[in-house]
Protein backbone atom coordinates (compact mmCIF):
# COMPACT_ATOMS: atom_id res chain seq x y z
CA UNK A 1 0.00 0.00 0.00
CA UNK A 2 2.22 2.77 -1.44
CA UNK A 3 0.51 5.61 1.22
CA UNK A 4 0.95 3.33 4.05
CA UNK A 5 4.69 2.72 3.33
CA UNK A 6 4.66 6.31 2.65
CA UNK A 7 3.32 7.36 5.53
CA UNK A 8 5.67 5.00 7.95
CA UNK A 9 8.93 5.94 6.07
CA UNK A 10 8.02 10.04 6.30
CA UNK A 11 7.00 9.56 10.10
CA UNK A 12 10.39 7.76 11.15
CA UNK A 13 12.36 10.50 9.52
CA UNK A 14 10.18 13.06 10.63
CA UNK A 15 10.87 11.59 14.73
CA UNK A 16 14.90 11.09 13.75
CA UNK A 17 14.52 14.96 12.71
CA UNK A 18 12.68 15.73 16.27
CA UNK A 19 14.77 13.79 18.30
CA UNK A 20 17.92 15.60 16.90
CA UNK A 21 16.54 18.96 17.34
CA UNK A 22 15.55 18.27 20.83
CA UNK A 23 18.88 17.18 21.91
CA UNK A 24 20.26 20.24 20.18
CA UNK A 25 18.05 22.23 22.27
CA UNK A 26 18.66 20.87 25.37
CA UNK A 27 14.86 20.75 25.19
CA UNK A 28 14.63 16.53 26.83
CA UNK A 29 17.17 17.88 29.80
CA UNK A 30 14.37 18.62 32.40
CA UNK A 31 13.17 15.00 32.01
CA UNK A 32 16.47 13.50 33.30
CA UNK A 33 17.70 16.16 36.22
CA UNK A 34 16.87 13.56 39.31
CA UNK A 35 17.26 10.52 37.32
CA UNK A 36 14.14 9.49 34.74
CA UNK A 37 10.40 11.65 35.43
CA UNK A 38 8.64 8.63 33.65
CA UNK A 39 5.20 10.51 33.99
CA UNK A 40 6.62 13.40 32.43
CA UNK A 41 8.96 11.39 29.92
CA UNK A 42 5.27 9.60 28.94
CA UNK A 43 3.84 13.25 28.66
CA UNK A 44 6.71 14.46 26.10
CA UNK A 45 6.87 11.13 24.15
CA UNK A 46 3.01 11.39 23.49
CA UNK A 47 3.41 15.39 22.19
CA UNK A 48 6.12 14.56 20.01
CA UNK A 49 4.84 10.83 19.34
CA UNK A 50 1.53 12.31 17.69
CA UNK A 51 3.11 15.79 16.50
CA UNK A 52 5.35 13.54 14.07
CA UNK A 53 2.64 11.18 13.01
CA UNK A 54 0.13 14.44 12.22
CA UNK A 55 3.56 16.02 10.53
CA UNK A 56 3.67 12.76 8.41
CA UNK A 57 -0.37 12.97 7.41
CA UNK A 58 -0.40 16.56 7.32
CA UNK A 59 2.13 16.58 4.11
CA UNK A 60 1.78 13.07 2.90
CA UNK A 61 -0.22 14.36 -0.25
CA UNK A 62 2.95 16.77 -1.39
CA UNK A 63 5.52 13.38 -0.38
CA UNK A 64 3.33 11.10 -2.76
CA UNK A 65 3.49 13.20 -5.83
CA UNK A 66 6.65 14.06 -4.68
CA UNK A 67 8.24 10.68 -4.36
CA UNK A 68 6.12 9.54 -7.62
CA UNK A 69 5.94 12.42 -9.54
CA UNK A 70 2.26 11.91 -10.04
CA UNK A 71 0.93 14.57 -12.05
CA UNK A 72 -2.37 15.75 -11.26
CA UNK A 73 -5.37 16.58 -13.86
CA UNK A 74 -5.85 19.79 -14.07
CA UNK A 75 -7.95 19.75 -17.46
CA UNK A 76 -8.48 16.46 -19.10
CA UNK A 77 -6.25 16.18 -22.14
CA UNK A 78 -7.53 13.14 -23.20
CA UNK A 79 -11.10 10.97 -23.58
CA UNK A 80 -9.34 8.70 -20.90
CA UNK A 81 -8.85 11.04 -18.34
CA UNK A 82 -11.95 12.94 -18.82
CA UNK A 83 -13.38 9.04 -18.18
CA UNK A 84 -10.83 8.91 -14.97
CA UNK A 85 -12.25 11.90 -13.78
CA UNK A 86 -15.98 11.33 -14.07
CA UNK A 87 -15.81 7.97 -12.57
CA UNK A 88 -13.53 9.39 -9.79
CA UNK A 89 -16.13 12.09 -9.25
CA UNK A 90 -19.32 9.94 -9.33
CA UNK A 91 -17.62 7.61 -6.96
CA UNK A 92 -16.93 10.12 -4.42
CA UNK A 93 -20.94 11.27 -4.31
CA UNK A 94 -21.64 7.96 -3.83
CA UNK A 95 -19.03 7.27 -1.02
CA UNK A 96 -20.18 10.76 0.30
CA UNK A 97 -16.64 12.53 0.58
CA UNK A 98 -15.23 15.30 -1.82
CA UNK A 99 -13.93 15.55 -5.14
CA UNK A 100 -10.44 14.20 -4.85
CA UNK A 101 -7.48 15.19 -6.91
CA UNK A 102 -6.96 12.77 -9.87
CA UNK A 103 -3.44 12.11 -10.87
CA UNK A 104 -1.72 9.70 -13.16
CA UNK A 105 1.84 8.70 -12.57
CA UNK A 106 4.52 6.75 -15.11
CA UNK A 107 4.85 3.05 -13.85
CA UNK A 108 4.93 0.34 -16.51
CA UNK A 109 3.10 -1.68 -13.15
CA UNK A 110 -0.63 -1.88 -12.67
CA UNK A 111 -0.47 0.74 -8.98
CA UNK A 112 -2.48 3.09 -7.37
CA UNK A 113 -2.88 4.61 -4.19
CA UNK A 114 -4.82 7.50 -2.02
CA UNK A 115 -3.55 9.74 0.50
CA UNK A 116 -4.16 12.97 2.35
CA UNK A 117 -5.37 14.95 5.23
CA UNK A 118 -9.26 14.24 5.24
CA UNK A 119 -11.91 12.91 3.42
CA UNK A 120 -12.46 16.39 1.47
CA UNK A 121 -8.98 16.68 0.64
CA UNK A 122 -7.39 13.93 -1.11
CA UNK A 123 -5.53 12.29 -3.79
CA UNK A 124 -6.10 9.52 -5.92
CA UNK A 125 -3.37 8.19 -8.27
CA UNK A 126 -3.33 5.51 -10.83
CA UNK A 127 0.17 4.26 -12.94
CA UNK A 128 -0.01 4.28 -16.55
CA UNK A 129 0.77 0.40 -16.22
CA UNK A 130 -2.53 0.18 -14.76
CA UNK A 131 -4.71 2.10 -17.15
CA UNK A 132 -2.95 -0.04 -20.19
CA UNK A 133 -3.25 -3.49 -18.36
CA UNK A 134 -7.25 -3.15 -16.94
CA UNK A 135 -10.46 -2.96 -19.09
CA UNK A 136 -12.43 0.27 -17.84
CA UNK A 137 -14.68 -2.05 -15.79
CA UNK A 138 -11.01 -3.30 -13.47
CA UNK A 139 -10.21 0.16 -13.45
CA UNK A 140 -13.21 1.41 -11.93
CA UNK A 141 -13.26 -0.99 -9.35
CA UNK A 142 -9.43 -0.05 -8.25
CA UNK A 143 -10.85 3.28 -8.03
CA UNK A 144 -13.37 2.63 -5.88
CA UNK A 145 -11.23 1.02 -3.71
CA UNK A 146 -8.91 3.65 -3.20
CA UNK A 147 -12.44 6.01 -2.64
CA UNK A 148 -13.15 3.68 -0.12
CA UNK A 149 -10.05 4.11 1.94
CA UNK A 150 -10.49 7.70 1.91
CA UNK A 151 -14.25 7.15 3.04
CA UNK A 152 -13.24 5.11 5.64
CA UNK A 153 -10.96 7.44 6.78
CA UNK A 154 -7.93 5.11 6.91
CA UNK A 155 -5.06 7.81 6.83
CA UNK A 156 -6.92 9.38 10.29
CA UNK A 157 -7.46 6.29 12.07
CA UNK A 158 -3.26 5.18 10.68
CA UNK A 159 -2.33 8.49 11.99
CA UNK A 160 -3.96 7.40 15.64
CA UNK A 161 -2.66 4.27 16.13
CA UNK A 162 1.09 5.78 14.50
CA UNK A 163 1.00 8.20 16.98
CA UNK A 164 0.07 5.98 20.00
CA UNK A 165 2.67 3.75 18.37
CA UNK A 166 5.13 6.71 18.65
CA UNK A 167 4.86 7.60 22.25
CA UNK A 168 5.79 4.25 23.15
CA UNK A 169 8.89 3.96 20.90
CA UNK A 170 10.17 7.62 22.37
CA UNK A 171 9.26 6.96 25.82
CA UNK A 172 10.92 2.96 25.54
CA UNK A 173 13.89 4.48 23.50
CA UNK A 174 14.71 7.00 25.85
CA UNK A 175 14.50 4.68 28.71
CA UNK A 176 17.45 2.41 26.76
CA UNK A 177 19.38 5.34 25.19
CA UNK A 178 19.44 6.41 29.58
CA UNK A 179 20.34 3.33 31.06
CA UNK A 180 23.00 2.65 28.26
CA UNK A 181 23.99 5.85 29.18
CA UNK A 182 24.29 5.88 32.98
CA UNK A 183 24.40 2.28 33.83
CA UNK A 184 27.13 0.67 30.75
CA UNK A 185 28.90 3.43 30.42
CA UNK A 186 28.71 4.75 33.56
CA UNK A 187 28.06 8.21 33.04
CA UNK A 188 27.06 10.34 35.74
CA UNK A 189 26.68 13.92 34.93
CA UNK A 190 24.31 14.94 31.98
CA UNK A 191 23.79 12.62 28.79
CA UNK A 192 26.64 11.66 27.10
CA UNK A 193 27.40 10.85 23.25
CA UNK A 194 26.21 7.24 23.74
CA UNK A 195 22.73 8.55 25.57
CA UNK A 196 22.15 10.71 22.35
CA UNK A 197 23.08 7.53 19.44
CA UNK A 198 21.80 4.48 21.29
CA UNK A 199 18.00 6.69 21.73
CA UNK A 200 18.32 7.35 17.64
CA UNK A 201 19.08 3.92 16.52
CA UNK A 202 16.98 2.44 19.30
CA UNK A 203 13.70 4.51 17.97
CA UNK A 204 14.60 3.43 14.22
CA UNK A 205 14.80 -0.19 15.33
CA UNK A 206 11.63 0.44 17.78
CA UNK A 207 9.80 2.15 14.89
CA UNK A 208 10.10 -0.29 12.51
CA UNK A 209 9.01 -2.95 15.03
CA UNK A 210 6.48 -1.27 16.03
CA UNK A 211 5.43 -0.96 11.99
CA UNK A 212 4.23 -4.44 12.63
CA UNK A 213 0.61 -3.28 14.04
CA UNK A 214 0.96 -0.50 11.85
CA UNK A 215 0.91 -3.33 9.02
CA UNK A 216 -1.30 -5.42 10.84
CA UNK A 217 -3.49 -2.26 10.60
CA UNK A 218 -3.31 -1.95 7.02
CA UNK A 219 -4.10 -5.55 6.39
CA UNK A 220 -7.37 -5.28 7.62
CA UNK A 221 -8.28 -2.18 5.84
CA UNK A 222 -7.93 -3.33 2.88
CA UNK A 223 -10.28 -6.10 3.13
CA UNK A 224 -12.82 -2.98 3.86
CA UNK A 225 -11.37 -1.35 1.13
CA UNK A 226 -11.96 -4.30 -0.97
CA UNK A 227 -15.68 -4.49 -0.20
CA UNK A 228 -16.26 -0.59 -0.67
CA UNK A 229 -15.01 -1.15 -4.43
CA UNK A 230 -17.10 -4.15 -4.71
CA UNK A 231 -20.00 -1.80 -3.70
CA UNK A 232 -18.94 0.74 -6.12
CA UNK A 233 -18.03 -1.06 -8.94
CA UNK A 234 -19.42 -4.55 -8.45
CA UNK A 235 -18.16 -7.65 -6.61
CA UNK A 236 -17.28 -9.43 -10.01
CA UNK A 237 -15.31 -5.97 -11.22
CA UNK A 238 -13.72 -6.23 -7.86
CA UNK A 239 -12.68 -9.97 -8.48
CA UNK A 240 -11.78 -9.22 -11.60
CA UNK A 241 -8.94 -6.02 -10.48
CA UNK A 242 -7.74 -8.36 -8.11
CA UNK A 243 -7.08 -11.29 -10.59
CA UNK A 244 -5.36 -9.08 -12.97
CA UNK A 245 -2.99 -7.79 -10.37
CA UNK A 246 -2.31 -11.13 -9.37
CA UNK A 247 -1.11 -12.31 -12.75
CA UNK A 248 0.98 -9.24 -12.91
CA UNK A 249 2.77 -9.91 -9.66
CA UNK A 250 5.55 -11.71 -11.52
CA UNK A 251 5.84 -8.64 -13.39
CA UNK A 252 9.51 -7.03 -11.70
CA UNK A 253 8.40 -3.18 -10.27
CA UNK A 254 10.87 -0.40 -11.40
CA UNK A 255 13.08 0.28 -8.60
CA UNK A 256 11.90 3.37 -6.96
CA UNK A 257 8.39 1.84 -7.14
CA UNK A 258 9.14 -1.72 -5.59
CA UNK A 259 8.54 -1.21 -1.81
CA UNK A 260 5.10 0.94 -2.72
CA UNK A 261 3.39 -1.87 -4.95
CA UNK A 262 -0.32 -1.54 -4.82
CA UNK A 263 -0.52 -5.64 -4.09
CA UNK A 264 1.70 -8.46 -4.16
CA UNK A 265 1.72 -12.40 -3.39
CA UNK A 266 3.21 -12.27 -0.17
CA UNK A 267 3.80 -16.06 1.56
CA UNK A 268 1.00 -16.90 4.28
CA UNK A 269 4.05 -18.38 6.53
CA UNK A 270 6.56 -17.17 8.57
CA UNK A 271 7.72 -13.99 9.78
CA UNK A 272 7.33 -11.77 5.98
CA UNK A 273 3.78 -11.83 6.31
CA UNK A 274 3.96 -9.64 9.60
CA UNK A 275 5.98 -6.89 7.61
CA UNK A 276 3.43 -7.05 4.74
CA UNK A 277 0.75 -4.27 3.92
CA UNK A 278 -1.83 -6.41 2.10
CA UNK A 279 -3.19 -9.69 2.71
CA UNK A 280 -2.61 -12.35 0.26
CA UNK A 281 -4.08 -11.38 -3.04
CA UNK A 282 -5.92 -15.10 -2.97
CA UNK A 283 -7.36 -14.63 0.96
CA UNK A 284 -9.00 -11.23 -0.51
CA UNK A 285 -10.40 -12.99 -3.66
CA UNK A 286 -11.40 -15.27 -1.39
CA UNK A 287 -12.91 -12.80 1.24
CA UNK A 288 -14.61 -11.52 -1.59
CA UNK A 289 -16.52 -14.47 -3.11
CA UNK A 290 -17.65 -15.49 0.53
CA UNK A 291 -19.39 -12.16 0.80
CA UNK A 292 -21.00 -12.09 -2.56
CA UNK A 293 -21.99 -16.31 -1.44
CA UNK A 294 -23.58 -14.96 1.70
CA UNK A 295 -25.50 -11.84 0.43
CA UNK A 296 -26.81 -13.88 -2.49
Amino acid sequence: MKRVLLFIGTNIAVLVVLSIVVKLLGVDQFLYANGINYLSLLAFAAVFGFGGSFISLAISKWMAKWSTGAQVIMQPRSDAEIWLMNTVQKQAAQAGIGMPDVAVFDSPSPNAFATGMNKNNALVAVSTGLLRTMNRNEVEAVLGHEISHVANGDMITLSLIQGVVNTFVIFISRVVGYFVDRVVLKNEEGHGLGFFITTIVAQIVFGILASVIVMWFSRQREYRADAGGARLAGVGSMIAALESLQKSAHEPLPDQMTAFGISGKPSKHGLKLLFMTHPPLEDRIEALKRSAGQAA
